[in-house]
């Protein structure tokens, strides 16, 4: 079968990559010159199954109201006229009940650890390199009421089968003596050691490379403008490519552009609650060897991942639900410099950070859509939100089974089955 991969992501170039290695023809279209230009280019650098708490929980309403006044906030809520802002708004509310917060727990666990497995397999398969590190994530907390909050999710991941083990401000230390200068002020962590780091952007090219090398071929400067349809079948999708307009056709078709999903579906008549969250990153040259962390680090009071990538620290985090605007706020990029650079002012050049930011795709739910859609020939990967990185080897190995009529072999609730 000859599919069509809309989006050369993370997810996209995975999802080219499962698709092929199950014996399909493939071809991945993108408007950027190169694969992992856009939300995957700098993003915290974490495969964090144990990043599966849902921004949408019981305490979240609260915290959203108190952060609309901040502009430094980590979940920054900027009420806008779109109609579609309002309805993922609203849908985040009702997500935010104790048992909807332990099924999409459930869900994000189960994708994650799959994932993870499935690029540990894939790494060992193909040799690739990305300044990876599998030392593991540590979720630190200052804060000791954000620490007590954290148990409990903590509890339902460890049952999950995702080892998130509660330690202490000492043992945290032992685990990454670069956090020596704040033992006083932390109230506990949490420690999955099976979690790991690495570069999207670097990972997503060098994979980008061997689809190519595997047949795959890619179609970059070539904007995806809608599809055209006919019953319950996708004909072909509208494109332009140094500026002309042409039609692409294949058999059947994957929408995996992220945030701008949800915009080519809605002509279709198909409603993809996707919101872009628009994310923060700093990358700034290692300082001093013994300061700097070699274990990947959350600072959860802050929402911010901090992941060593060879000589270089990268440092995510926030989002801001505002529309599409990727317009740097200097007020953002400056909070997430102060809090890195009092945590661990010896690690790097604080002064000499590289900005930037970019959508992430969010659901409501932190759960993407993965699997059918109502129309015969298009399926979904997307909605990945901050965990595409984390998920993006699962949900491609998942979908590639669903196209090929297989059943994946992880327990998600994939879309359209």
């Amino acid at each position: 079968m000859h599919l069509l991969v809309l989006g050369a992501g993370v997810v996209g170039v995975t999802t080219a990559w499962f698709l092929q290695a199950q014996g399909h023809q493939v071809t991945v279209v993108d408007r950027q010159p190169q694969s992992g230009l856009e939300t995957s280019y700098a993003n915290g650098g974490q495969i964090s199954v144990s990043h599966a708490e849902p921004w949408a929980n019981p305490a979240a309403p609260l915290k959203v109201l108190k952060w609309l006044s901040q502009p430094e906030a980590p979940l920054l809520f900027r009420p806008g006229l779109d109609p579609y802002q309002w309805r993922w708004a609203l849908s985040f509310l009702g997500q935010c009940t104790s048992s909807k917060a332990a099924h999409n727990i459930r869900q994000m666990v189960n994708l994650g650890t799959y994932s993870r497995a499935q690029l540990q397999a894939l790494r060992k398969n193909i040799a690739l390199e990305y300044d990876q590190l599998d030392k593991g994530i540590l979720h630190f907390y200052t804060n000791p009421k954000e620490f007590e909050a954290a148990l409990e999710p903590a509890r339902i991941m460890r049952e999950l089968g995702c080892d998130r083990q509660v330690v202490e401000a000492d043992r945290a230390v032992e685990l990454e003596p670069a956090l020596k200068p704040i033992h006083h002020r932390i109230a506990g962590a949490t420690y999955t050691s099976e979690d790991e780091s690495g570069d999207a952007r670097k990972f997503t090219q060098a994979l980008a490379e061997r689809c190519r090398e595997a047949g795959v071929e890619f179609l970059y400067g070539t904007e995806v403008l809608g599809f055209e349809k006919v019953g319950d079948r996708i004909l072909g999708v509208q494109a332009l490519s140094e500026g002309k307009h042409h039609t692409l056709r294949a058999d059947s078709y994957v929408l995996s552009l992220g945030s701008f999903s949800a915009v080519l579906a809605r002509p279709l008549g198909l409603f993809l609650n996707i919101y872009p969250a628009k994310g923060y990153s700093i990358t700034v040259p290692v300082k001093n060897e013994e300061a700097a962390f070699k274990v990947s680090l959350t600072d959860d009071e802050f929402k911010l991942v901090y992941s060593r990538l060879g000589d270089r620290i990268r440092v995510a985090g926030t989002a801001e639900l505002g529309g599409y605007s990727r317009t740097l706020n200097g007020t953002r990029c400056r909070a997430i410099v102060r809090r890195a650079a009092e945590l661990m002012p010896d690690a790097a050049h604080w002064e000499q950070a590289a900005f930037w930011t970019g959508l992430r795709p969010t659901t409501p739910s932190n759960v993407p859509y993965i699997g059918k859609s109502p129309f015969s020939n298009l399926y979904l990967n997307t909605g990945h939100g901050t965990l595409g990185w984390t998920h993006s080897c699962g949900s491609a190995a998942a979908l590639a089974d669903i196209v090929s009529g297989q059943k994946p072999e992880v327990d998600f609730a994939f879309s359209g089955l």
